[in-house]
């Protein structure tokens, strides 16, 4: 259920909500807690400039084998961010537009079998102001695109293994990043020109991001909420979610 259904469901009720060449994806394995803990700022400009009015348009790229907790984790944070002051109604409180695109409309299948239709083409989605690159397969028009969007998008981040599409998109060149940890051995030697971190949940710059595995993922969207409208939204998005991990704070 959207937060824009439950909350009018529940409105009559007086609720109040505090406002690298990869022939196969690299799936990422179980988190572990005991891994990936803390979060590293790079070269961050802390604040992200949100329009005064209307939507942040944000683009999940998928293509076949994508992690579903990779993009269904940030997707869910961006999707229940409600900022009050933004308008008069659910609709413009809720500041972000999401939409999926790969390579073609076509159905593809992600992790679990989950079969996913996305909303548009590379050729044809809309420019994305937040990039999410969860991990999958990619291919050659997934790298073209990232870099052409990376030039305009407010943040590109990726989740998991994602970040070896941002790598062979060359988009992590002489910068720091982080992957799943049972993937940092062959990150750091498929990108010998990237600064691994390893033991955080995310290594945030100032315009590409990267997550460590699976539910790392929601850390870093709740960042990139905490950058354009501030702690307590995100503080208040990840309450209504009732997700307890401190790891977004920075």
């Amino acid at each position: 259920m959207q937060r824009r259904d439950f909350m009018g469901q529940t409105a009559g009720f007086g609720l109040v909500f505090a406002a690298a060449a990869i022939p196969a994806p690299l799936r990422c394995g179980p988190d572990s807690s005991a891994i990936a803990l803390t979060s590293l700022r790079s070269g961050a400009g802390d604040r992200l400039k949100p329009p005064a009015k209307g939507k942040i348009p944000v683009a999940v790229a998928i293509s076949q084998g994508v992690t579903v907790i990779d993009f269904a984790g940030p997707w869910e944070v961006f999707q229940d961010v409600h900022v009050k002051e933004r308008g008069a109604d659910m609709e413009e409180q809720m500041p972000f537009e999401l939409f999926t695109v790969s390579e073609k409309t076509e159905p593809l299948t992600g992790s679990g079998g989950l079969r996913l239709v996305p909303d548009y083409t590379f050729t044809s989605a809309p420019q994305p102001r937040v990039v999410v690159v969860p991990a999958q397969r990619g291919s050659d028009a997934l790298h073209g695109w990232l870099r052409e969007m990376a030039k305009s998008a407010d943040i590109t981040m990726s989740v998991c293994t994602g970040a070896f599409q941002l790598g062979k998109a060359g988009l992590l060149a002489g910068k720091s990043a982080t992957t799943h940890h049972d993937f940092l051995d062959q990150f750091a030697k498929a990108f010998p020109d990237v600064a691994v971190k390893r033991g955080v949940r995310f290594v945030e710059g100032e315009k590409i991001s990267t997550a460590g595995g699976l539910s790392s993922g929601i850390d870093l969207a709740l960042r990139v909420v905490d950058r354009y409208f501030g702690r307590e939204v995100a503080r208040s998005t990840a309450a209504y979610m009732e997700y307890e991990s401190k790891g977004w704070i920075v």
